[in-house]
């Protein structure tokens, strides 16, 4: 029977067939092959024994939160306590854009900040090259982008995202924590990775992170994340946009046509593959 994995707990995996929930082992040769169901796996389960027998492929797979086969991923972004890092959001898009799974930035605690002239072209600018931006108080349209997908939310651990999704859904009621005034980021709430199925919706709130990397990637799939930097191709298609002469980008650069943190973030990710 196919089902679909919904929570994973330690060696125990939530299983959904026909709106049922079965709690399942995996079988013996996913173990022997470190094979992990992720939430959001197709599987097929003996009902009977209550095994996963097989994973069936998978559409894609993000590391950090483990999920997969997922369609959309609502990056949630505080602007204060955590405070805005575009080395963060930028992260996020990458891993998001190389996987194929729509990215919407949603911004929170815009009533801590004040938005300076350079926060407000910063925000404008992903706007400008395609993101859709939105804010916390934007529920209905933040509902629109849920309906019909499967949807993760991420960002840095204390951004807001249980908060969030009990807005939008008060009648989830999952736990929210305080920010740490000593550390400036926020303490774990969500223990555990769960989709939450509501109407035509399927969201999962996942915990909070301070920290990303995406070494097994390469270098080539995050150059190409970087959506706006295809628009300004170089006379060499090999070109890494660094100390290659008569790069184009860095003209583009130069001239503000692409945001010097978008370049800048790109050239210290570079700097991780040279280090790995």
């Amino acid at each position: 029977m196919q089902g679909t994995v919904v929570k994973v707990i330690s060696s125990s995996f939530y299983v959904e067939v026909n709106k049922n929930i079965y709690i399942c082992t995996q079988r013996g040769v996913l173990k022997k092959n470190k094979t992990l169901p992720l939430v959001g796996d197709k599987v097929i389960v003996d009902l009977n024994k209550k095994v996963i027998e097989k994973i069936l492929p998978r559409i894609n797979e993000i590391i950090r939160p483990p999920v997969a086969n997922i369609t959309k991923g609502i990056i949630v972004t505080s602007l204060k306590n955590p405070d805005f890092s575009t080395n963060l959001l930028d992260k996020l898009l990458v891993e998001l854009e190389i996987n194929k799974i729509k990215p919407v930035i949603c911004l929170t605690k815009i009533d801590l900040c004040e938005m300076k002239d350079d926060l407000i072209n910063t925000i404008d600018y992903y706007k400008k090259i395609g993101y859709t931006v939105l804010d916390n108080t934007n529920t209905t349209l933040i509902k629109q982008e849920l309906k019909d997908e499967t949807t993760v939310f991420i960002g840095q651990t204390g951004a807001g995202k249980s908060t969030l999704l009990n807005k939008l859904f008060p009648s989830l009621n999952l736990k929210t924590g305080e920010i740490s005034l000593a550390l400036g980021r926020g303490r774990h709430t969500t223990r555990v990775v769960e989709i939450i199925e509501i109407d035509d919706m399927k969201v999962l709130d996942t915990p909070g992170f301070s920290s990303l990397s995406f070494l097994s990637y390469n270098l080539e799939s995050v150059k190409n994340a970087f959506i706006e930097f295809k628009n300004f191709p170089c006379v060499y298609k090999d070109c890494n946009h660094d100390k290659e002469p008569e790069c184009n980008l860095k003209k583009a650069v130069e001239e503000n046509l692409v945001l010097k943190s978008r370049y800048d973030n790109y050239l210290n990710f570079k700097k991780e593959f040279e280090r790995k």
